[in-house]
């Protein structure tokens, strides 16, 4: 629970919230490789695509009535140009028959209609507020994203990094979603100030979710 809202993490790194019937996805960082392509650093170009199936799945298995973007959805401000004909049709065939809302983020602060769906800065739901940035002053519960969180921990005799859920009882940063959005480690100073010493990482693994106490973590 995080206030009055039941949460599922998903392995896929999406949240689902149960009593909304809502599925909330952080920084898919839609069309990252063209943006580096443009720029001369040459990736495969099918990032969108797959980040977009990872989205489909989590839409398939929980069937949600909405669907909450919580910003840096588009890698950039040209990436609703860039973005393909498929993957556009991809896009709107998820938003048929359920709402849709884009959160803004610093990397698209400003969402077009063309892209279907409802675009807002934040949400408050059954007391929660839904952003892209955590804030660290915030009165209110919070699910944000922005920071990419990833956790590392030794695990069989190993080092093993993975992206992460970090949670405490008033907030959820969600890790990124995007295919080529990368990771924070949780033991970074960005995180301090929004947990302090009290939360768990929640490893996105081979197919299961790992929790994991903060003081098994490791820095990079």
């Amino acid at each position: 629970m995080l206030g009055r809202l039941a949460l599922v993490p998903d392995l896929s790194g999406a949240l689902y919230l149960p009593d909304e019937r809502t599925l909330v996805v952080a920084d898919l960082h839609l069309e990252k490789g063209s943006a580096y392509a443009a720029r001369g650093i040459l990736l495969p170009p099918y990032d969108s695509a797959a980040t977009l199936r990872l989205l489909g799945a989590a839409i398939l298995r929980y069937q949600p009535a909405r669907v909450i973007a919580l910003g840096d959805s588009f890698h950039d401000r040209g990436a609703e140009a860039r973005i393909d004909e498929s993957c556009l049709a991809t896009l709107r065939a998820y938003q048929a028959g359920r709402d849709w809302l884009w959160i803004s983020g610093n990397h698209d602060p400003a969402i077009s209609a063309a892209m279907g769906g409802t675009a807002l800065d934040e949400l408050d739901l059954r007391g929660v507020r839904l952003r892209h940035e955590p804030s660290p002053a915030g009165a209110l519960p919070e699910i944000a994203g922005h920071l990419h969180p990833a956790a590392k921990v030794r695990m069989r005799g190993r080092a093993l990094r993975r992206r992460c859920f970090a949670l405490s009882p008033s907030r959820c940063v969600m890790p990124a979603m995007g295919a080529y959005a990368g990771g924070l480690n949780v033991r970074d100073a960005a995180f301090r100030p929004l947990f302090g010493l009290g939360f768990s990482a929640h490893l996105l693994g081979d197919g299961r979710l790992f929790r994991i106490d903060q003081r098994l973590l490791l820095p990079d």
